[in-house]
């Protein structure tokens, strides 16, 4: 556990350092931006409005969506490979140690294969409705 903490002690540490000189060399890059913009820039270049549009559809919650159903759909498949190749898993016996690890290893990796497979559905499309537009 000491070897934990002395590794995330160095991470934070370093992670800190690595974000002021990152805010600092941002600000920089900021600063000579509108430096070199100041010159182009006139009034009437706002008369007309900002030429920006923003995305009104939001890919965040169909994201989040996908990703719930596909860890669903994880748990529900590790359940039932379990409750098909293990039966005595569910029973109240003490000696299931050793199919306790299998178990989990099942679980875990049905989660994390239908999570990933729906965020690439998510992501499938979300290119098909950004080709549309």
């Amino acid at each position: 556990m000491n070897e934990l903490m002395i590794v995330a002690n160095v991470a934070i540490v370093f992670g800190t350092i690595y974000k002021l000189f990152e805010l600092f060399a941002g600000r920089k890059e900021r600063l000579s931006l509108i430096e070199k913009l100041g010159d182009k820039i006139n009034p009437d270049t706002f008369k007309q409005g900002i030429f920006y549009k923003p995305n009104l559809f939001s890919f965040n919650t169909l994201r989040a969506g996908c990703l719930l159903i596909g860890l669903g759909l994880g748990i529900l498949l590790g359940y039932v490979i379990v409750s098909l190749n293990f039966p005595e898993y569910f029973s109240s016996n003490d000696n299931i140690r050793n199919i306790s690890e299998t178990v989990s290893t099942i679980y875990g990796s049905c989660i994390l294969i239908f999570g990933g497979l729906g965020l690439l559905a998510s992501y499938i499309i979300e290119l098909k409705q950004t080709k549309k537009d």
